[in-house]
Order: structure tokens, then C-alpha cells, then sequence
């Protein structure tokens, strides 16, 4: 087994950021991301607000699934709308008002289906973080807004690892152009209305509960299926694969430390390393106990070669450092995905 090379992390504790009994909204709470965030809030004694589309970009059967984890707890309540829709986010923050952080999370995904439904990501990113920052500036003790940006916005930039004082002005699709505009839009909004916000750019997330329009739910997939695995950029591929319990351990300990005042804030989360797609795949065979059927194809529009995330600050200013390499949690996530599609 290999380990990671980090600094040790600081203790993250809730009692940095004391919410009392008020309120966390959590949009795009049937996501993957957004679920394990609901539900480590709700592990440590919060009330959740979540708020998602349940949207049919992929199969909302799993978005379902996650949602009935969470109402499992009382302290749980769910609304089922867009966060472009103003009068449901308007409604919802007025129903309520003890909302003292949000947690946003709700988003079109995919670099590729970007190229496919442009539209769907200037709605959902765009239009849907400027409603999200309209109903927070409604919530009379609203301390901190924590959003998820993606590493997608480092485009074509070719000096890695990535880290977030980089230039981002080349972008390689439209969806890292919704990102980086919410970042713009944050820095605005502090400026114009006082508030507090973080932006978390996160690197190639996976883990149980992941997304089945993303890679390493592909490729698992295909090898049980006994099915070929499109690799592209002839393979010459390297990702900062990010396990999703250290991506809700980085959640949460943003969350949990706003800034002292107005401000806007960046940070990277991803693994630190980045790794050869290929030995992803090697380590998917081996917990699977088949090979995998691979096709070599050329470099798609919006693809990125390489990426690695520099958190130097991250962990200086959250006490956050990842703790999960590959080769422990490409098993964890095979073994979810055994136990989920019975294979």
C-alpha cells in the first residue's frame, strides 16, 4: 500500500463554527457530494435543509436511494426544486429563516454533455448561484456560504499542481466558464452586500454513492460488464483522484471556519497526487477480480490532460489534508458498488 505524503491535519471540530440550533441549507442534497455532506451534518447533531431537482441527467433512481438515507432523520426536511427557480428558493428561505449557512452544491455536471446542452449549464450555474446568493442576502443571520467551484477552471493551463492563485483566463468548456463565473459573481456579491463566501474547486471526486456519468463509475461498470472502456488522449491521462469521505471531511471543515468578515475565499480539494488513469484502471481489475477491455481513442474538446491540486493553503487555513490514497478507496468504492447493483 502506498500512502500519501501530507501534512498532518489539524482536529476539525464544530466548535469552530457554533450554529447552535439554526439551520444548514444544502442544495443539490440527492448528489453525491451534496448527500455525504447532509449526512455528516446530520451525524453531528445538525438540521439540514436540502434542496435538489432530482434531475434526469442521470439516473434519478440514485438520487432517490440517497434521499432515503437522509430521511431516515427527523432532523431531515426535504424540498424538491431547482435553485434557478426563484419563487421555490424565495419560498424556501422564507419557510426558513433559522438558515445560518448554505452549503451549495447543486449544479450541471459533465464537461462533455456541456458541449451537448450548453443552455442547461448557464440555467443551472449561472442563473441558479445567483439566486442561491439572492435568497442569502434574505437571511438575517446567514454566517457563511460555502460553493462548489471545479478544478475544470485551470483549463489549459500546463504547470501542475494546480494551485489557486494560477491564472484561469483559458478555459477548455463551457461548464469551466459557469465555474468560474460563480467565483466572479461571489467576489462581486461580497463586495456589493457584505457576504461571506468560500469556493471549493474540487478534483475528479469519487467514492460510494458516486456519479455514474464520471469515470471511475464508467470504467467499473464496464469491466463487470464485460464491456470495451473508451480511453481517451490515447491514455496519456493523469487525474487528482479525490476520495469522497476526505472531500466531506474538506466540506465541512470550510463550513465550519467563515471568514471574520466580508470576504471571498478559494480553495483547492483534491488528493495531492495525480495519478495515471491507467493504474486507476489496474487497481478497478484487481478488486473486481476481471480485466478490463480498454480502446485507446484520441483527446475530446474540453478534456484535460493532467490535473493536480496544490492545498498548501487548504491546509494551512482549514486544517484540512487528504488521507485516502487509491489503492484504499478504489476497493471501498467497488465493494458499494457490489452491494448496490448486486453484482
Amino acid at each position: 500500500m502506498r500512502a500519501i505524503a501530507t501534512k498532518s491535519p489539524l482536529p476539525i471540530s464544530a466548535a469552530a463554527f457554533q450554529i447552535e440550533s439554526m439551520t444548514v441549507l444544502v442544495t443539490g442534497a440527492a448528489g453525491f457530494i451534496g448527500y455525504h455532506v447532509c449526512q455528516a451534518l446530520l451525524a453531528r447533531g445538525e438540521t439540514v435543509l436540502g434542496i435538489d431537482n432530482l434531475s434526469p441527467y442521470y439516473d434519478p433512481a440514485l438520487k432517490r436511494a440517497r434521499l432515503d438515507g437522509l430521511r431516515a432523520s427527523n432532523h431531515f426536511t426535504f424540498v424538491e426544486a431547482s435553485v434557478a427557480d426563484r419563487g421555490a428558493m424565495r419560498a424556501a428561505v422564507d419557510g426558513h429563516p433559522d438558515v445560518a449557512g448554505i452549503i451549495h452544491l447543486a449544479a450541471q455536471a459533465g464537461v462533455r454533455h456541456s458541449l451537448v446542452d450548453p443552455y442547461a449549464y448557464v440555467e443551472a450555474n449561472v442563473m441558479g448561484h445567483l439566486v442561491v446568493l439572492e435568497a442569502a442576502r434574505r437571511l438575517p443571520d446567514l454566517r457563511h456560504i460555502v460553493y462548489a467551484s471545479s478544478s475544470s477552471v485551470y483549463g489549459a493551463n500546463t504547470k501542475t499542481p494546480f494551485a489557486v492563485g494560477d491564472p484561469v483566463d483559458h478555459p477548455r468548456s463551457l461548464y469551466a466558464v459557469t465555474k468560474r463565473a460563480d467565483e466572479l459573481m461571489s467576489e462581486a456579491y461580497v463586495g456589493l452586500y457584505g457576504l461571506r463566501l468560500s469556493g471549493l474547486r474540487f478534483f475528479t471526486v469519487y467514492g460510494p454513492w458516486g456519479r455514474p456519468d464520471m469515470a471511475p463509475y464508467i470504467f467499473c461498470k464496464s469491466i463487470f460488464a464485460g464491456e470495451t472502456i473508451p480511453i481517451y488522449n490515447l491514455g496519456l491521462v493523469k487525474r487528482d483522484f479525490s476520495y469522497i469521505d476526505d472531500i466531506t471531511r474538506g466540506v465541512l471543515a470550510c463550513y465550519d471556519r467563515p471568514p471574520a468578515g466580508p470576504a471571498h475565499r478559494l480553495y483547492n480539494l483534491g488528493g495531492n497526487r495525480s495519478e495515471d488513469l491507467m493504474q486507476f484502471i489496474a487497481l478497478l481489475e484487481q478488486a473486481i477480480g476481471k480485466k478490463a477491455h480498454t480502446e485507446l481513442r484520441p483527446a475530446e474538446p474540453g478534456d484535460m490532460p493532467e490535473t493536480c491540486a496544490d492545498i498548501e493553503a487548504t491546509t494551512r487555513e482549514l486544517g484540512w489534508a487528504p488521507t485516502t490514497a487509491i489503492e484504499d478507496g478504489v476497493p471501498r468504492f467497488v465493494q458499494w458498488f457490489r452491494q448496490y447493483h448486486g453484482c
